[in-house]
């Protein structure tokens, strides 16, 4: 009996192949879990469990490919004899990445526990996953472990530090960090400006601003939204201004996002002339420029412009409303006295475009029919709304219930009231509007039992403040200064005395 030879399919690919460099070029081709399995049964097969490079393969694909599986990733690690730190950092990122960040700090601490020593690229995910969670005692330990490892003078470690202490509201950590900083980048300098942004130091903002360039760096898109959203925040109107003039003068394309922020800070600022000068210069739109359009001149008074926004949005455009969107609808409506408009297009937002009510939507319809004098009936929309009203919501309506002379001997403005108290018995401002409806009805005994139980609760009320903007300069003021703010006062007003004679005698 002769025995034939088995044919043999010859492939110079394959040949050079080893079983570990072929489950890794099928690792690359992969492009589903279930891929990822059969691979996975081939390694088992062939004996090549333990390999390190290919276990941290499978759990990089499962961690980060677009079909990631965190937890079979997860299986795969916690069951490994033998691991790297990129198979660590691997599965860390993906869920910092994803919807389970504190899985990203627990599996950190594993790491430590087990022995594995973290690097450069574990802390920056981790401190990212800190910040999802505004999770400040455990960021505070990855801290002290950057310190243990040596990595204090990575910048980009540094950066994600910066970013986690000013999203935690400790900005005089995020400055500390920022300032020892031996190495930064433009990135650091956009972290701490922006860590002073959220936590309204502003000055400090404005400083750094205008200090980086001392350091050697210039200013990027990312920089300029940053301080447009602060000029807008603040309504900064001239700093706004040179802020778009440094976008100019450093030759910045008007792109969507930057066209946004500025459409914003304007419209925010109170020149609407130039928002809308901004928003027709540009070549393209998205539904947030749109909506900060809208919104800034619902915001101004003019409603109807800013519903006839909307109606030109819809049709001349294939873009969807959000929320945003909505919010200045609500806002036009009831700035043009439009009740009807405004319960139609608050019906449409949920049912037509999917976007479920929040609460300032509900609060702009109680704004709505407050203005329009529909007292009860805003009274009976709270009542139905599904959740329980704030004390903004009820505010809302008790200011309405003072601006139409509401009688305060009327049932609605006592459970208004009473409402209001319940949830906020601590805040003077509540009080305030209490007292003050008592005495525009002549209620004066009344009025002045308010007070005194505002007196005797140790609470006060909070002092007028206005400002004004002198030379790039904000100067704040408040009723009931001492005397040394009298004569800064009187002096800054002989300034402008002298100023406005020199501009006469031109």
């Amino acid at each position: 009996m002769v025995r034939l030879p088995v044919p043999r399919t010859v492939n110079s690919n394959s040949k050079l192949l080893s079983k570990k460099n072929h489950c890794l070029s099928l690792l690359k081709l992969s492009s589903s879990v279930k891929h990822v399995s059969q691979i996975h049964a081939q390694i088992l097969v062939s004996g090549l469990q333990q390999d390190t490079n290919l276990l941290t393969e499978l759990i990089r694909f499962c961690s980060l490919s677009p079909s990631k599986h965190l937890s079979y990733a997860h299986s795969l690690l916690y069951n490994s004899l033998d691991s790297l730190p990129p198979s660590w950092n691997f599965l860390i990122r993906g869920y910092a990445s994803g919807d389970a960040p504190k899985n990203a700090i627990r599996v950190f601490h594993r790491m430590r526990k087990e022995g594995v020593g973290p690097n450069n690229f574990t802390f920056p995910f981790v401190l990212k996953a800190c910040v999802t969670c505004l999770a400040l005692e455990e960021g505070k330990q990855v801290h002290a472990d950057i310190f243990k490892f040596g990595l204090d003078c990575d910048v980009y470690v540094n950066n994600n530090l910066v970013h986690l202490y000013g999203s935690c509201k400790r900005v005089w950590d995020a400055c500390k960090v920022f300032d020892e900083m031996p190495v930064r980048s433009i990135v650091s300098w956009n972290s701490v400006i922006t860590a002073c942004v959220q936590n309204l130091w502003l000055g400090d903002a404005i400083w750094n601003f205008v200090k980086m360039k001392d350091f050697g760096f210039e200013p990027n898109e990312t920089t300029m939204l940053i301080m447009l959203s602060l000029c807008a925040q603040i309504g900064n109107l001239s700093l706004g201004r040179w802020i778009h003039s440094q976008v100019i003068e450093r030759g910045m394309t008007l792109n969507c996002q930057l066209g946004t922020a500025l459409v914003d800070m304007y419209a925010k600022s109170g020149d609407l002339g130039y928002a809308k000068l901004v928003f027709d210069r540009m070549e393209k739109k998205n539904v947030w420029t749109w909506s900060a359009m809208i919104l800034g001149l619902a915001q101004h008074g003019f409603g109807k412009e800013g519903l006839e926004l909307f109606l030109k949005m819809k049709e001349s455009v294939s873009i969807c409303p959000n929320y945003v969107t909505f919010l200045g609808v609500l806002c036009a409506c009831s700035h043009a006295g439009l009740v009807d408009e405004g319960f139609r297009y608050f019906y449409e937002m949920e049912h037509r475009h999917g976007i479920r009510p929040m609460v300032i939507h509900y609060g702009a319809m109680v704004d709505i029919l407050g203005r329009a004098g529909n007292l009860e009936e805003a009274y009976n929309f709270l009542m139905d709304v599904p959740f329980q009203p704030d004390p903004i919501l009820w505010r809302t309506l008790l200011s309405a219930c003072s601006i139409h002379n509401a009688n305060v001997s009327d049932g609605l403005v006592d459970k208004v009231r009473k409402k209001l108290l319940e949830l906020e018995p601590r805040r003077s401002e509540n009080f305030v509007i209490i007292a003050n409806m008592y005495a525009d009805a002549g209620m004066w005994e009344t009025a002045t039992n308010v007070r005194r139980t505002m007196r005797d609760g140790g609470l006060k009320k909070i002092g007028g403040e206005s400002c004004i903007v002198l030379e790039g300069s904000i100067h704040q003021f408040f009723s009931g200064c001492s005397k040394d703010d009298h004569e800064s006062i009187e002096l800054l007003l002989d300034g402008l005395n002298l100023n406005m004679k020199m501009v006469n005698s031109l």
